[in-house]
């Protein structure tokens, strides 16, 4: 089954691939450093349906399906789990979902391994001297991208119990957010005006705060906490209803039940819910307040752009996701909101420090430093 697995993974990670061998751009390692943070994008968003679907149990076991490397083998054993719970987790439909997101995992795994053992070679030939091929964050995200996977792994064989499925999302992202950095070291930026340093801790501060807030997000999705208020911006009716925290916020308990193993009251969704709710309004006022600064500084207009308009879809998609109780599309999208909204911040974080990296010649009166430039 193992090497079923891994054949399939290989063959789905050829497209993509392909798809940077046959393309114009001469520079190929770069091409794939962006094909394979796209695809960590795409991979999020079907882990996002996966988990919204409920087909997060879809295959009950780990790494494959009831023993074997795709659903078509296991037909029997879910055709007989699907008679006895007709509406439970193991549907046809929902294995092939969740097999299907660990077959692009997979992939990425593949193109993270490429992208090592392309930095390695390409290091090793330059004598150590070609920082662009300088192997430590590929080989980072090598281990990185293992450890997103054993939390894939617990995810799976403790049942979706909220702290893993949360704790994997957040793994996820990270895994995301060092793709772009990776990808965004190779490519040329426009002139970053040297005021961009003055954001370099603001910017770190507010993706901590987004970090944050996807988390809470990731705790009201896998504890299914999303219609605990179905109005906005009252709760129940009210500005602060009844919650219980402390069952709420238990991290190590199993899903739907508290620490001692009794029902969740429905007190602790609200809670849940609420607090995800009330700190939207701090991250967003952070990063209005970032995106204002950032408007204001040459090479950084761009971004702060796309960062605004990311948050705004990011709120209005949150809200109608509660009005009209969760509709599937809505729920992806506002899934898909959070790791566009991971992307435009790392790209913010990695453009304040471009001034503090630029290169200056020695022998300039006025050194204005450059751009970092790819090859």
């Amino acid at each position: 089954m193992l090497i079923q697995l891994a054949i399939i993974g290989l063959l789905v990670a050829l497209l993509p691939l392909a798809i940077v061998w046959v393309s114009g751009d001469p520079d190929k390692f770069r091409k794939l450093a962006w094909v394979t943070a796209f695809l960590a994008f795409d991979l999020i968003l079907v882990g996002g349906f996966t988990r919204l679907s409920d087909s997060g149990l879809g295959c009950p076991d780990w790494p494959g399906c009831y023993g074997h490397a795709n659903p078509f083998q296991a037909s029997t054993q879910i055709a007989a789990a699907e008679a006895a719970l007709p509406d439970g987790p193991v549907t046809v439909i929902k294995a092939w979902i969740e097999m299907l997101h660990r077959y692009f995992a997979m992939a990425i795994g593949v193109l993270i391994t490429a992208l090592a053992v392309i930095a390695w070679r390409r290091w090793w030939r330059s004598k150590r001297s070609d920082m662009r091929f300088a192997p430590w964050i590929p080989t980072l995200l090598l281990a990185y991208v293992c450890l997103v996977g054993a939390f894939g792994a617990l995810t799976v064989t403790q049942k979706l119990q909220p702290l893993f499925v949360t704790g994997h999302l957040i793994l996820a992202l990270g895994l995301f957010a060092m793709l772009v950095w990776q990808a965004a070291r190779l490519a040329t930026h426009e002139q970053v005006a040297p005021a961009a340093l003055s954001l370099r801790k603001p910017a770190m501060i507010v993706g901590l705060l987004l970090l944050v807030q996807i988390a809470l997000g990731g705790w009201v999705s896998s504890n299914y906490a999303v219609l605990a208020c179905t109005e906005f911006p009252l709760c129940q009716g009210v500005w602060v209803p009844p919650m219980d925290f402390a069952h709420g916020y238990t991290l190590w308990r199993k899903l739907g039940m508290t620490g001692d193993g009794a029902y969740l009251p429905f007190a602790a969704l609200t809670a849940i819910h609420w607090t995800h709710r009330l700190f939207a309004f701090v991250v967003a006022v952070a990063m209005l307040w970032l995106a204002h600064k950032a408007l204001r500084i040459d090479g950084l207009q761009k971004t702060a752009r796309w960062l605004l308009l990311a948050l705004g879809l990011q709120f209005v998609t949150g809200i109608l996701t509660v009005y009209l109780s969760w509709p599937l599309l809505l729920a992806l999208a506002h899934n898909g909101g959070a790791a566009l909204l991971v992307l435009l911040m790392t790209m913010l974080n990695y453009k304040a420090l471009i001034p503090a990296c630029s290169v200056s010649t020695p022998t300039s009166a006025a050194r204005v430093p450059t751009p970092l430039k790819s090859r």
